[in-house]
């Protein structure tokens, strides 16, 4: 039974997770509430399951790394209510949510490792895996667009071009207002954001049919997919609760796609995951 426990929490892992983002990024109040009742349930399933996974093994301390796996994940979201209880910080969920959620989702897939029904079925994860990231990519390969373009139009505005000077400045005039290449900036990165999740989501699926298990997460692809995902939290963050506007926005787009290229870049280093001939 620990495993349908499991499998409960993860899911509620899950729906807290998606409603983490409304709650901090726009400070709405419902969402707060549904997000902090999602993962109490789901911290409780938890709890359930870990404990009647080691009373059934007739041990207290994990074995294995899908045992360790889940009881981390629940240290994780125990911080977090501690912290949340103690200091109303709402806003650490939207690391600790995911991060539970990706600790748990493993774990509950089995024991044993899991495998597909079949060949067409694998495949078809394996194209929505590599779909979702390159979605996730472009989306910011376009907010990173918008941003450069934002910077254009403001140095154009603020040369104040008159007709007949200032003649380098013409072949922009096609340019959008700045509010609209703002907007467009945003809004990419907003709608990327969950392509990058459920690509990472799909992919750590595919990772159980591979001989190397759990050691599939160390590769340097992998980590660095991981770490860009959390530095696209971070840029949304800022962006949302600092009022990152403007020139300011446009740089800390222009870096956090600098991060991006850097993890394509990690493919040259990878054993295990590289898109040529291995």
């Amino acid at each position: 039974m620990y495993l349908l426990w499991l499998r409960v929490a993860a899911i509620l892992y899950a729906a807290a997770s998606v409603a983490v983002f409304p709650a901090v990024l726009y400070g709405l109040v419902r969402w707060r509430k549904t997000c902090v009742h999602l993962g109490g349930v789901a911290f409780f399933f938890h709890f359930v399951s870990v404990v009647e996974m080691l009373i059934q093994a007739h041990r207290w301390m994990p074995v294995g790394v899908r045992e360790v796996e889940s009881l981390m994940g629940l240290a994780v979201a125990g911080l977090f209510f501690l912290v949340w209880w103690l200091y109303d910080a709402i806003s650490l969920g939207i690391f600790a949510f995911p991060a539970t959620f990706f600790l748990v989702f493993v774990p509950a897939l089995g024991p044993d490792r899991y495998t597909f029904p079949s060949e067409g079925v694998r495949v078809s994860w394996l194209v929505a895996h590599i779909a979702a990231l390159l979605i996730s990519y472009a989306a910011l390969a376009f907010s990173m667009l918008a941003s450069v373009l934002y910077l254009l139009q403001e140095r154009r505005i603020k040369s104040k071009p008159r007709p007949g000077q200032h003649f380098q400045w013409v072949p922009l005039d096609w340019l959008p207002p700045l509010d609209t290449l703002e907007r467009i900036a945003h809004s990419t990165l907003e709608f990327g954001f969950p392509c990058m999740t459920v690509g990472l989501v799909i992919g750590s699926v595919l990772a159980q049919e591979t001989p190397l298990g759990a050691a599939y997460f160390l590769d340097p692809k992998i980590m660095a997919s991981f770490v860009s995902w959390a530095v696209y939290v971070v840029l949304l963050l800022v962006r949302r609760n600092a009022g990152l506007r403007g020139r300011k926005a446009a740089y800390l787009s222009g870096a956090v796609f600098v991060v991006m290229i850097a993890v394509w870049a990690a493919n040259l280093f990878s054993h295990v995951h590289r898109y040529g001939p291995q």
